[in-house]
């Protein structure tokens, strides 16, 4: 099977460029030669066959095929806004994400957030995750990138209209997620929290903000599990095929 490589560069059939310098570098770790094919997809829908022409030192030359017209993002558009787990599990959830097809992900500062990013190591971190989002659409077959927005407050960060906004709780009265989202494709805002959970005064100010509280189950599942949990039930769910052409809206600050 090709090799397939992210390339954010307008793509036209017949032309021939040279790739970016991360999918060069790709190329170059594949020890891939002049005449091995690749397929190159910008992550807006889509992808592209190509070959490779000519390897150089630093640069990597390919001549751009015919655009297969193909979608593989699931059928109901689903946003995750994430309160920022510790350690490592943030990178291990936007990779899962990714391949379960989120549309786009927010991290967030929350209460009960560990971890705090701001100015220069906030940029850091979420050039961090975008690229481990695009590596796991390179290995899965996703030809739309997800769009991680840099990490925001929650107190500051505003909630994008014309969603279903939905909100995982513990709380007795939260539905169950199924009986809520049903099986429509209404696009969905899917706001968790980190370990522990949104405060009270968080999950509070989430439910006067439009938010339903809704529940996986009696289980206490982790956070970055709880989060991925609900994502695959919106987007397996709701089937891949047959899916409506997003309107590009990527919902973030």
């Amino acid at each position: 099977m090709p090799a397939r490589l992210h390339c954010p560069v307008p793509l036209t059939a017949g032309a021939v460029l040279a790739l970016p310098p991360g999918a060069a570098r790709h190329v170059q770790v594949l020890r891939l030669q002049p005449g091995d094919p690749l397929v190159l997809f910008d992550g807006h829908g889509g992808e592209w066959s190509a070959t490779v022409v000519r390897m150089g030192r630093s640069e990597v030359l390919v001549e751009v095929g015919v655009h297969e017209d193909v979608e593989r993002a699931p059928a109901r558009e689903v946003h995750l806004a994430m309160g920022v787990p510790a350690n490592d599990r943030m990178d291990w959830l936007v990779e899962k994400a990714a391949e379960l097809g989120v549309a786009s992900i927010q991290p967030l500062l929350t209460e009960r957030t560990v971890v705090r990013l701001a100015g220069e190591r906030a940029a850091r971190r979420q050039e961090h995750w975008q690229s481990i989002a695009v590596a796991a659409c390179e290995q899965c077959g996703g030809n739309r990138v997800p769009q991680v927005h840099a990490p925001r407050e929650l107190a500051q960060w505003s909630a994008p209209d014309g969603l279903l906004r939905c909100v995982l709780s513990l709380e007795p009265d939260a539905l169950p997620l199924a009986q809520l989202a049903g099986s429509g494709d209404r696009p969905v805002l899917l706001l968790s929290g980190p370990e522990g959970g949104l405060s009270g005064r968080e999950e509070a100010a989430a439910r006067a903000a439009g938010f339903a509280a809704v529940t996986l189950g009696p289980r206490v599942l982790r956070a970055e599990t709880a989060a991925l949990a609900a994502l695959a039930a919106l987007t397996i769910g709701a089937g891949e095929a047959g899916r409506a052409p997003r309107t590009g809206a990527r919902p973030g600050p």
